[in-house]
């Protein structure tokens, strides 16, 4: 009887090895990354007020390059008045920290071109996210937006 459960054993320890191999568990490092790189700048780019829902916890807070603080209230009702004003939104992580706690710090650069009556532009920023994971889901509680600069195209 021992010997059939060492079998199973064996069995469910290469099932869960070949999934892991085949990327069947995706590391907390890539479902952040993907949240801050592909996700984030999805939900502005289709004004998708739904999905920033769900990326930012209730008790968000951002400050922006002025200096302004909005909540997560504040943040989505703004997505939804506010179609993008901008062609493409890139965002590139620089720094992705993960702590004992449960808590991340994500930050990196963002890099936005469009047009408007003067003709293209572009510009880029400097973004630094705090996030906490609850119940196995990541979710933003903090950012910060700095070092705005428009760029000679």
């Amino acid at each position: 009887m021992a010997t059939w459960r060492f079998g199973i054993l064996v069995v469910l320890v290469l099932t869960v090895a070949a999934g892991a191999a085949q990327g069947g568990e995706r590391s907390d490092e890539e479902i952040l990354t993907e949240i801050k790189e592909v996700l984030w700048p999805r939900a502005y780019a289709t004004q998708d007020v739904a999905l920033l829902d769900r990326l930012l916890a209730d008790e968000f807070q951002m400050v922006d390059a002025a200096g302004t603080w909005s909540t997560k209230a504040e943040e989505i009702a703004w997505l939804r008045e506010n179609p993008p004003s901008y062609d493409s939104l890139v965002f590139t992580v620089k720094r992705l920290d993960i702590f004992e706690n449960g808590s991340a710090i994500v930050a990196g650069e963002g890099h936005v071109t469009g047009a408007d009556a003067d003709g293209p532009w572009e510009m880029t920023y400097q973004s630094t996210n705090v996030l906490i994971k609850r119940d196995g889901v990541w979710r933003a509680v903090a950012s910060h937006v700095s070092g705005v600069q428009r760029l000679q195209p």
